[in-house]
Order: structure tokens, then C-alpha cells, then sequence
């Protein structure tokens, strides 16, 4: 299986460090924004072909495309892949309005071909030894506290690069949360409310937030979000349940009382990102939805929209 990579940053990297592992699949096209640097992300990992305009890109023989781009380009692009023929993964999040993600549903829809968003949590082994207990009856969520902190005052990426982009802690980051607080619980929110902090004078953005969401059995998530914090970074889960507390850090699972948990053997690798490539190849191999496909993670999409007008009611 041959794979276009659009975008060639920190999240494209992993993408592809993570498919070097998977057999029978390979990145044979690279799709960036400035010739210089995605010629030198092609060379340093042997890939032919680049280019910097995308039908190019669509015209070489591959399959299928994982799009780690600019956040406000990735439901032009995950169409414009879809309309051209190509199964498509968008990593987190799948857009940043609820109308341009009902779009790339849309297209995926007409199409018929396997559409993913990259909501990483669905597959880190941690969370996913928490869903099994779950799905099993051992375990009924009352609770998820998540604090997600950065320390992020100018516009730099996860590598320390410089973003074309601005990022952003309800589109983004809280996406994360709202899609798993969901996926764990298996319901839709039915109530939420956003308050934040003030915004960064030069980058526009709230620096601070805090998300309540409720779903009908009455399970609760509260969010805590910062790019403020100049601390321990990171996305940390308390999963406060009926018979048991299991708190994540990162791939690490412990119990309530911080005995650690063995999660090596839930899955065919540790590796988040790799796991959910996985999915993606084997969909599309297998002609079935995948698990985090836009249709499932459209809902989270419909709660983002509704903490923005929560927000800006406040305004």
C-alpha cells in the first residue's frame, strides 16, 4: 500500500516512524508548503517524490493519504484527496468548524471510501485497556478529570519548529478529550459549558480553559486546559468509576492507589499513532469502517461547536 504524506512536521514524522513498522505499506509521496524543507523531509527518509502542489501529489500512484497540514486546510484538502479517489486519515482535529467537518463527512459518503480522523486516544494501549473493562461490565465511568498544560507562548510545533498556523486549545487539544469522554461512556454529551481565560495579545488565542461536559447516564468530564503552565507537560487522566480509578499518563496506566499496570500485552504495540495507522491500512484492506472513522468522531465535532457558542455567548 503506497501512502501520500501531507504535511511533513512533528505528527508527519511519527506518522511515518510508525509505518516503518507495518508491513507492507510505505510513504512514497511527501506533499508540503515550502520546496525547501519538504525536499530535505523527502531525502532524509529516502522518498522519491515531492511536491508542494497537492493534485501532483494525487497523481502519483498511491492509495491513500494521512494529512498532518495546517489545521485550517484539512477539509479542503481530505476532500479534495476523497474526490480524487484516495482513502484518507486526518490527524486531530478533522477541522476546525462543525460545517467543514460535516463536509469531509459528505464527500466520504459520496465516495464510499475509508474517511479516519486521528483521535490517537482510541488506540493508546492505557485507554484501551480502560475501554475493554468497560465493554466488558467491569467498569462504569461516573468521572474523567483531564487536565491537558503546555507551555506554549509563541507559535512553535511539538519539534520546536516555527507553525504556519496558530494552534488552539478547543479545536485541538480539548478535541482530543470530548471524542474519548464520549467514546468510553458511548453516549453523546447532552450538556457543556467552556469558560476561558484572556487571550494571548499577539497570537489572538484564549491561553486558558475550562470544559464541563455531561452525558445522559450522568457521567461528567471535567477539563482543564493551559498553554500557560511552565511545568510538567502533557494530557494526564483520572477515569473515576464505579468499582474502581485507573489514571493515565501518557501509554502508562496506574490504579487508584498509583500501582502501576501492565498495559504491553493489550495491543500489538505501545505506539498510539502506530496502532492507529493500523486501523486505518487494515479498513482499507478489509473494505469495514474503522474504529475513530469521521462518522463515529463527528459527535465530538457537534460538542466542540456547541462549547464555541458557550464561549461566545460570554463575549
Amino acid at each position: 500500500m503506497k501512502v501520500l504524506m501531507i504535511g511533513h512536521g512533528a505528527f508527519a514524522q511519527k506518522h511515518m516512524d510508525g509505518i516503518e513498522k507495518i508491513d507492507g505499506v510505505e510513504v512514497t509521496s511527501i506533499c508540503g508548503r515550502r520546496p525547501d524543507a519538504t525536499k530535505e523531509a523527502a531525502e532524509a527518509r529516502g522518498i522519491e517524490h515531492w511536491s508542494t502542489d497537492l493534485d501532483e501529489c494525487l497523481a502519483q500512484d498511491v492509495d491513500c493519504a494521512i494529512i498532518t497540514s495546517a489545521t485550517q486546510v484539512h477539509a479542503e484538502q481530505a476532500i479534495k484527496c476523497l474526490e480524487a479517489g484516495k482513502h484518507v486519515e486526518v490527524e486531530i482535529p478533522m477541522a476546525d468548524t462543525l460545517a467543514d467537518s460535516i463536509a469531509i463527512h459528505e464527500a466520504q459518503q459520496r465516495t464510499g471510501l475509508i474517511a479516519m480522523a486521528g483521535h490517537t486516544r482510541r488506540f493508546n494501549p492505557s485507554h484501551q485497556y480502560v475501554h475493554n473493562e468497560i465493554t466488558a461490565g467491569n467498569l462504569n465511568i461516573q468521572q474523567m478529570d483531564v487536565q491537558t498544560y503546555f507551555f506554549r507562548r509563541t507559535n512553535m510545533n511539538a519539534a520546536g519548529g516555527v507553525r504556519s498556523w496558530t494552534d488552539h486549545l478547543l479545536w485541538h487539544h480539548a478535541c482530543h478529550t470530548v471524542d474519548l469522554f464520549q467514546y468510553q461512556t458511548g453516549e453523546t454529551v447532552s450538556e457543556c459549558f467552556a469558560l476561558e481565560g484572556p487571550h494571548h495579545p499577539d497570537l489572538g488565542i484564549a491561553m486558558d480553559m475550562s470544559i464541563g461536559m455531561k452525558v445522559p447516564s450522568g457521567a461528567i468530564c471535567t477539563l482543564s486546559l493551559s498553554f500557560n503552565n511552565d511545568g510538567p507537560l502533557g494530557t494526564f487522566f483520572r477515569y473515576i468509576g464505579d468499582n474502581a480509578t485507573y489514571l493515565a499518563r501518557y501509554d502508562d496506566l496506574f490504579n487508584g492507589k498509583d500501582e502501576q499496570i501492565d498495559v504491553s500485552n493489550v495491543d500489538v504495540s505501545m505506539n498510539g499513532i502506530e496502532l492507529q495507522d493500523r486501523e486505518f491500512f487494515a479498513a482499507i484492506k478489509e473494505g469495514r469502517e474503522p474504529n475513530s472513522s469521521i462518522a463515529q468522531c463527528l459527535p465530538a465535532m457537534e460538542t466542540l461547536d456547541k462549547l464555541e457558542r458557550c464561549l461566545n455567548s460570554q463575549k
